[in-house]
């Protein structure tokens, strides 16, 4: 089988399941089985993006990452989000998680871009 010449060697890809793990990782140690509270928000969402940051800088890829967190109150309100990048996608990647509980959303993205 020939290797593919434009292909990256995985420790220099961005790989979504790793990322996605991470970020699952940090809003359940975070906000877990929280209920939401207005006054607790800010220091939720700080905490999730740098234990996320903390999650992939231990992985030693060469990406500078960027991180968005949106925590939102289950009201019965729509939410939207979305993104758009212009990179080169073989090498640059992106992740974003949606998590909930009974009282919350939680919108994580990851943004993963090659040194």
């Amino acid at each position: 089988m020939m290797e593919d010449p434009n292909s990256q060697p995985e420790e220099s890809q961005f790989v979504v399941d790793e990322v996605s793990a991470a970020i699952k990782e940090a809003i359940e140690s975070v906000i877990g089985g929280n209920t939401y509270l207005h006054n607790k928000v800010n220091q939720w969402s700080s905490s999730i993006m740098d234990c996320c940051l903390q999650s992939l800088v231990k992985l030693q890829k060469p990406f500078k990452y960027i991180v968005t967190c949106v925590v939102v109150q289950k009201n019965g309100a729509g939410v939207h989000t979305s993104s758009s990048c212009f990179w080169d996608n073989s090498t640059d990647g992106s992740c974003t998680v949606r998590w909930e509980n009974k009282t919350m959303y939680c919108i994580v993205s990851v943004f993963g871009l090659a040194i």
